[in-house]
């Protein structure tokens, strides 16, 4: 019996072939593709993301995937974000002192972490509150893998917003993954997660 089908959207950023291989091995029938086609009509969406927030927003809009995300989205269906894939969720990103604006799906932007060592780069602890769909079945405290210097600091106006906020720290207090009606996100790697990110990934497959 083959899982739910599910693409990974090709737009140019890395990371898409162990999102890939971890989505297969959580159950899911995986494409990976720049078919836009195919990206609307899956039965789930994965925006994948890694490196500068402006270059990722660049390969989306020269995709012009921006629009199917966002319909996607509109129409109750289901988009994962991972990492900058994550970030380009929001109403901008700035970077270096240049802002970017991004999809806008989600309210709030992406700045540097006040941290004294960046990246912020290995394994820590996240709080997820109980609503939390992705982290059902995970204990408290459970570590995922995170490489980023920038994220959303402010999850209070986050959660103002009718978002299920799962927060981290380094530096600050951040936004590690948000869940609003059909749009999840996680600002870590749950492909490099080892067995929580496992676990993540199938809570979000039995959504779909």
């Amino acid at each position: 019996m083959s899982g739910p089908d599910v693409v990974v959207l090709d737009y140019g950023s890395g990371n898409l072939r162990s999102a890939e291989r971890a989505l297969a091995a959580a159950g899911a029938t995986v494409r990976v593709t720049d078919d836009l086609s195919a990206a609307s009509a899956a039965a789930g969406l994965v925006v994948p993301g890694v490196g500068a927030f402006a270059a990722c927003m660049a390969g989306i809009e020269g995709l012009g995937a921006g629009p199917v995300i966002a319909d996607r989205v509109a129409a109750g269906r289901p988009v994962l974000g991972i990492c900058v894939g994550m970030q380009v969720l929001f109403e901008h990103g700035e970077e270096h002192g240049v802002v970017t604006k991004g999809l806008g799906l989600l309210p709030g932007g992406v700045t540097k972490l006040p941290a004294t060592r960046l990246p912020h780069m290995g394994w820590n602890t996240v709080r997820a509150p109980e609503s939390s769909a992705l982290f059902t079945g995970l204990p408290p405290e459970s570590r995922f893998y995170f490489v980023h210097s920038y994220a959303v600091t402010e999850p209070g106006s986050l959660a103002s917003a009718g978002a299920t906020v799962t927060t981290a720290h380094h530096g600050a207090d951040f936004v590690a993954a948000v869940e609003r009606g059909p749009l999840s996100a996680a600002q870590f790697h749950p492909e490099k997660s080892a067995d929580t990110g496992a676990r993540l990934l199938r809570n979000w497959l039995a959504t779909l």
